[in-house]
């Protein structure tokens, strides 16, 4: 196992919280890492049937068992136990030990909230972030190759074909987890919807439109989104805050975490057919953004993330609003380096300039070469996660 950019936090919060609960889609690392890290307490998975009923049937004697805590894999799976655990922290609320892990956001913290709010540090762990993959032994080494290979640590630990394995993925989650958290009848329908959603990566979320080329309802197309996002496979970036408000775009824009997923979702199999795919930027623009909202999960950085648009053309696709500042960050694909990359995040930050602070503007491209221009960054894509504020 490669060492995870979290471990660090995870670490400092056991000598401070009785518990830890780690969210994050499946096959993120979050099994591998609580192992890693907590190797002193037992380790229980709920997703084995045996567990699970004992959990279920008879969640105090279960708990008893582990009288100086234990890893509980996929909590979500004995909810009840929360309720149990409440009592047993009060009672002894001892640092680090009770490690709790989910695979479903929405409704394990919405239990965690109720039960153990005040008592537990919640982390998320989403799939690798480019820094995490160059730990490996043959990361990608192009664009493209990287975007299709995606960032789940599966494939790189066993050195698996992307292809197979998201297929794998994607029927393994299709035909278990919608099931159980939508209750979802027809998976046919719900997989075309997946794919459509791919088709609109980086793109306003507009349900109804969403919904018209699935034939589903609307309300089924923002249930169904709820369930992508409960997976943590999809998540919304807002709109920016201001004194413009009222000029903005208010749709949030839909992004995945993982690129190699979209192109799976999307038939992209190569990467000769996504380089010349008329998706390829939005699908970058995603994998920017997502790398983003990774560093601040695993960084715990004191900023916000948003997207700009405004009714007179004028757009960002990232704001960090920081307390020192403010900064823009625009995804192009493109490999050659051109001042032309800066013309919209410099119109943008016009508008942005009364915010607090210096207003710099990044420009992360497909290109190679690190360039800096005033107070503005050129980045290549394989250096993101390094200049990242």
């Amino acid at each position: 196992m490669i060492p995870r950019d979290l471990a660090p936090r995870l670490t400092e919060a056991a000598r401070k919280w009785p518990s830890i609960t780690l969210t994050g889609p499946r096959q993120s690392g979050k099994t591998t890492l609580c192992r890693a890290i907590f190797p002193q307490l037992p380790y229980v998975s709920l997703e084995d049937l045996d567990n699970r009923s004992y959990a279920l049937e008879d969640p105090r004697d279960f708990l008893a068992q582990f009288s100086q805590g234990a890893v509980l894999d996929e909590i979500q799976k004995a909810p009840d136990l929360l309720s149990y655990l409440q009592g047993i922290i009060d009672a002894d609320p001892s640092a680090g030990r009770w490690i709790l892990t989910g695979s479903q956001n929405l409704s394990l913290l919405d239990s965690v909230s109720q039960s153990l709010a005040g008592r537990t540090a919640v982390f998320h762990l989403l799939p690798l972030t480019r820094g995490e993959i160059d730990r490996f032994p043959d990361p990608p080494q192009t664009l493209d190759e990287a975007l299709l290979t995606g960032s789940y640590p599966r494939v790189f630990d066993a050195n698996l074909d992307a292809e197979d394995w998201f297929r794998s993925y994607t029927a393994m989650y299709i035909e278990r987890d919608v099931r159980t958290i939508g209750n979802v009848s027809d998976l046919m329908a719900f997989q075309r919807f997946a794919a459509l959603c791919a088709g609109r990566t980086s793109q306003l979320l507009n349900y109804s439109s969403i919904a018209g080329d699935c034939g589903i309802s609307q309300p089924t197309a923002k249930a169904w989104l709820g369930i992508l996002e409960t997976g943590f496979l999809v998540f919304r970036l807002s709109t920016s805050r201001g004194s413009l408000r009222k000029r903005l775009v208010k749709m949030p824009k839909l992004h995945f975490h993982d690129s190699g997923l979209v192109c799976w979702l999307l038939g992209i199999t190569t990467p000769e057919q996504l380089r010349s795919h008329p998706l390829r930027g939005a699908i970058f623009e995603s994998w920017v953004v997502s790398e983003i909202v990774k560093h601040k999960a695993n960084q715990g950085g004191a900023f916000e993330l948003s997207f700009y648009r405004d009714r007179n053309g004028a757009e960002a696709d990232v704001v960090i609003e920081r307390p020192e500042g403010t900064v823009i960050v625009e995804a192009k694909s493109a490999a050659t380096a051109s001042s032309s990359l800066f013309d919209s995040s410099r119109r943008v930050r016009k508008h942005l300039a009364s915010r607090p602070g210096s207003c710099p503007t990044m420009v992360v491209y497909g290109g190679d070469q690190l360039q800096r221009r005033g107070d503005d960054l050129l980045v290549p894509w394989r250096e993101l996660h390094q200049n990242l504020p």
